[in-house]
């Protein structure tokens, strides 16, 4: 089989993931083959309540071979999990499915010699339990990796924070010019791997207008002295630039990917502009990491009516790129 395998974890059990994902398999034939870690009893639960029908072609996992996974079916990991009642709500009952689901399917990963994967979205609140401030440190923790970046990806502009969940308090303290060298290597390595040409940045300040009143500066003192360094390296780095403007598409189509100080500042309008058309990848691991743009939308579990777009970017995303990443 020439193209490697993805390999999708369904992430919350009670989420809309199941939904998108049928609907992503029905919009076209991929050419890598589909390994989904979830549950058997929940897959076929969902697919008779969205009137859904795809053959499911089960896998032992303990005696794993690549010759049995079938193309444009969905080659199924099971993981045990009980539905109590049609459809229920997130709670920690869904942890220990969804601890055994990352475990099995970061051993996959070797098994299979991939490096496509994607998780389905997870209340982060249920499962890290304050443990970690988000899915992409706890993924980053598993796999020993101490250099990690939360890009969200449309092929037309991606952002990236440089802080990702934690209280808006604390975002200060981690503006650092090592912090701030370390995400745009990232984003650069990336962008030449996969895009093949180095990704022209623009750098936000932290402060209204990148200015203070204050006695310390962050923008003066971290942020300006940073792109300076970093622009000495080769790097295509500018800034900083104040968040209420960058945005406007004058200036927003001058770069490839905007990195701001903190989460909001620049998903905000990141999602305004692209609503689902983006997708979250984690840079700086051995493997390439996405889940669509969104949470479980516990809201919507069961009417239908969600859109997947995102999913669907992820998989083509994965799809295009099936051969070896080349070296930088």
């Amino acid at each position: 089989m020439k193209n490697k395998p993805i390999i999708i974890l369904n992430g919350e059990p009670n989420s809309i993931f199941l939904e998108i994902l049928f609907k992503s398999l029905k919009k076209k034939n991929h050419k890598s083959p589909i390994i989904l870690v979830s549950s058997y009893e929940l897959i076929k639960f969902y697919m008779k309540k969205l009137k859904f029908n795809k053959k499911i072609n089960l896998i032992d996992f303990n005696n794993f071979n690549k010759k049995k996974l079938v193309l444009n079916s969905i080659n199924l990991i099971n993981v045990k999990f009980k539905l109590n009642k049609n459809w229920n709500k997130i709670s920690k009952r869904s942890n220990k499915f969804i601890y055994q689901s990352f475990d099995l399917g970061l051993k996959l990963l070797n098994k299979v010699e991939t490096y496509k994967f994607i998780n389905g979205p997870i209340s982060k609140k249920n499962f890290l339990n304050k443990k970690f401030p988000g899915i992409t440190e706890y993924i980053a923790s598993k796999v020993g990796t101490k250099k990690y970046a939360m890009l969200i990806y449309n092929k037309n502009l991606s952002v990236c924070p440089l802080t990702t969940h934690i209280p808006l308090k604390k975002v200060a303290k981690k503006i650092t010019k090592k912090n701030i060298h370390d995400k745009v290597s990232l984003i650069t390595t990336f962008y030449k791997k996969y895009r093949s040409f180095k990704p022209k940045i623009a750098i936000l300040g932290l402060n209204p207008h990148c200015e203070s009143t204050d006695i310390y500066n962050e923008d003066e003192k971290i942020i300006k002295p940073s792109i300076k360094y970093l622009v000495r390296l080769g790097y295509h780095v500018s800034g900083p630039y104040p968040a209420d403007t960058i945005f406007l598409k004058q200036n927003r189509k001058k770069y490839d990917v905007i990195l701001g100080m903190y989460h909001d500042q620049v998903l905000t309008p990141m999602k305004t502009l692209f609503e689902y058309d983006a997708i979250n990848i984690t840079l700086g691991l051995p493997f390439i990491r996405i889940s669509p743009d969104h949470g479980p939308n516990e809201k919507m579990v069961g009417k239908n009516l969600s859109n997947p777009a995102s999913l669907i970017q992820a998989i083509n995303f994965l799809d295009k790129n099936w051969s070896k990443p080349k070296k930088v």
